[in-house]
């Protein structure tokens, strides 16, 4: 079967159906989201859910911003406080029909797509959730994915400080959950304190999608030449192996990079993230 559903015998009636669900698949994945005020908690089917400011500033990181040594640079934005749950997914299908389990286009999620969701405890994170269906649920809530650097520059902070990587205990508490994580269903969401920003479960209950997630591994513009991931380009220059504070970061570059954009997994989530209009937005 082709993008556009022609299969032996299959009438134009059929082919244009599914086209046009892919047509509004995509759309989904692929709106815009519309500014929203300063302090808005939400839309769409995530009423009432709560995004916190951050003010972003530069950020350290494993992935350099030159591929050398330079500081990111992160803007002011808003990341939602909580995971997604299977209760508000499960909202959202209810108007978002085409991204029902069995429905979605085979060509924005995989097999087990929204496989657990039922029976799970519905506070739990949903999981099995595809980079596509999460990205049209964001865009639901006038959002959109967070970036790589967005989602790292919240996840460096623990409850009391704003940079945490140097606590030994704190990464100690990090890797001990990354070794054990998929043993056991996800629990619920918001069950521990949130960090600095107000953010929970940045860490210890399921890894989580990024906007940009295959963008860190690739040119530019793969379209042009072989696909070279940005891991090659910027080497040991990038990318410190013998920093064992580096562990967890590359952990999840390590997962990131095997994933396809379709796929889920049973420990993987998300939460959303807006851009935004306070410059001097402070925890």
């Amino acid at each position: 079967m082709t993008a556009s559903g022609a299969a032996s015998g299959s009438g134009p009636v059929q082919q244009s159906d599914i086209g046009a669900r892919l047509d509004s698949a995509l759309a989904d994945v692929c709106v815009t989201p519309r500014p929203s005020a300063e302090g808005d908690t939400g839309g769409g089917s995530g009423g009432g859910v709560e995004y916190r400011a951050i003010a972003g500033g530069p950020l350290r990181s494993v992935l350099p911003a030159d591929g050398v040594a330079a500081d990111a640079q992160v803007q002011p934005y808003q990341l939602r406080s909580r995971l997604v749950t299977n209760r508000e997914f499960k909202a959202f299908l209810q108007t978002s029909t085409m991204w029902r389990r069995g429905q979605a286009p085979a060509l924005f999620t995989a097999p087990g797509y929204l496989s657990a969701i039922d029976g799970a405890d519905d506070e739990a994170p949903v999981i099995q959730v595809s980079w596509y269906a999460a990205q049209a649920y964001c865009a639901s809530e006038q959002a959109r994915l967070p970036r790589w650097y967005e989602w790292e520059f919240a996840a460096k902070a623990d409850a009391t400080q704003a940079d945490a990587r140097d606590d030994d205990a704190w990464l100690s508490n990090i890797l001990r959950w990354y070794a054990d994580a998929g043993k056991a269903p996800p629990g619920r969401v918001a069950s521990t304190p949130a960090n600095y920003y107000g953010v929970h479960d940045m860490h210890g209950l399921v890894w989580e999608w990024v906007e940009d997630y295959s963008g860190l591994f690739v040119n530019a513009d793969s379209r042009s030449s072989v696909e070279k991931k940005q891991l090659d380009y910027c080497g040991g220059a990038a990318v410190s192996l013998q920093d064992r504070r580096n562990y967890a970061v590359l952990m999840r570059l390590a997962l990131l990079s095997a994933m396809e954009a379709r796929q889920g997994g049973a420990n993987l989530g998300f939460r959303c993230a807006r851009d935004s209009t306070d410059q001097g937005a402070t925890p």
